[in-house]
């Protein structure tokens, strides 16, 4: 029997776990809620791009979405300038006995110690009050800085520092509002975007280094964050609209677990909305990746890279995020109710999408 999915949202994610839940012989899509007006009445196929109809009619009609009564929901909405929206949703869905696998927002991959109790609780209540689950996770916060530093750990002798890097050219990332208005891309050096206002770093990737530090069992004695920014040095075009000269074009930031006095557990991001800028910051592999650093006895480096088969490494990270979601399903409705991490699930593999 194939478990009922619907999916909450239909864009740069959202879209990607139409196509995944599609593919999977064991997962049949139910519904799809969108926020666009011009998007209600068509076809989830469409939506997604897929070339062909599905047979499943988009509303945005929450309360019709929820009678519905799937097995799961996949919620992709945006969160980051939307935070105490995403969270009612959550504890609306969760409370409707509904599984949720979740991109967002991004602290509830590990809670503890990154939040107060009183933001993650409710959610957490909402979930044992519906006797279902909800997990979040994708790739960046998730699968990148979680089972994938952890597997490498597991053939060290001695560790002084887990480093887990994204290293990305976010030129081809069609989103104006997270590049422009969030990051502050195109914008002024001087102007402190949302993404650089003290806090927000740790906010958003705090989880990762804590959830390192635990499954490590270190205990952390803080987390401390920093960032660098570069300009452009001529004025250029991206996907998403013009970098004017000596506007921001490269950020590079830090959040440091810490321990002793050093940083044990790093998650470092370099970005560029163009390969030449920041030469002596970290350099990807292939046109994109993410980088598994761990130091000790052995020293290993472990590259994942990514590119989509439409030729783009931005397109794989969408679809590595939407998939890291869709193929926990099975695994997210069997476990205990409540709010789940990482640790929580067994290994997630891509059983069943083999073609034949």
């Amino acid at each position: 029997m194939a478990y009922r999915v619907v999916q909450w949202s239909t864009g740069n994610v959202g879209r990607h776990a139409i196509a995944g839940v599609a593919a999977r012989p064991d997962l049949e899509l139910v519904g799809v809620w969108v926020s666009t007006p011009d998007k209600v009445g068509r076809d989830a196929g469409e939506l997604a791009g897929l070339g062909r109809e599905l047979g499943v009619v988009a509303t945005n009609d929450a309360d019709e979405i929820l009678a519905l009564r799937p097995d799961c929901v996949v919620y992709t909405a945006m969160a980051d300038d939307r935070l105490v929206a995403a969270l009612e949703d959550l504890r609306r869905i969760l409370r409707a006995g509904i599984n949720v696998v979740s991109s967002c927002p991004v602290f509830l991959q590990f809670p503890k110690g990154t939040v107060p109790d009183e933001v993650s609780e409710p959610v957490r209540l909402a979930a044992v009050e519906g006797g279902v689950s909800l997990w979040v996770n994708g790739i960046d916060p998730g699968f990148a800085n979680d089972w994938l530093p952890l597997a490498v750990t597991g053939i060290s002798e001695r560790m002084d520092q887990v480093r887990c890097l994204e290293i990305l050219d976010y030129s081809t990332y069609h989103n104006r509002k997270v590049l422009f208005d969030i990051m502050g891309f195109g914008g002024p050096l001087g102007e402190t975007p949302l993404l650089l206002q003290p806090g927000v770093l740790s906010l958003a990737w705090g989880s990762v280094v804590r959830q390192l530090a635990s499954g490590l069992d270190i205990e952390l004695d803080g987390v401390e964050e920093s960032y660098q920014r570069l300009a452009a040095p001529e004025t250029f075009e991206i996907g998403a609209g013009e970098i004017a000269a000596g506007t921001a074009a490269a950020l590079r930031f830090e959040v440091r677990g810490m321990r002793g006095g050093r940083p044990v557990c790093v998650l470092e991001h370099v970005t560029r909305l163009r390969p030449d800028l920041g030469p002596d910051w970290p350099q990807p592999a292939g046109q994109g990746c993410y980088r598994v650093e761990v130091t000790g006895e052995p020293n290993y480096t472990l590259d994942l890279t990514l590119l989509g088969s439409d030729g783009d490494h931005n397109t794989a990270g969408l679809k590595a995020t939407a998939m890291r979601l869709v193929n926990a399903i099975p695994a997210v409705v069997a476990a205990r109710p409540g709010l789940l991490t990482a640790f929580d699930l067994p290994l997630v593999t891509g059983r069943g999408l083999l073609r034949s």
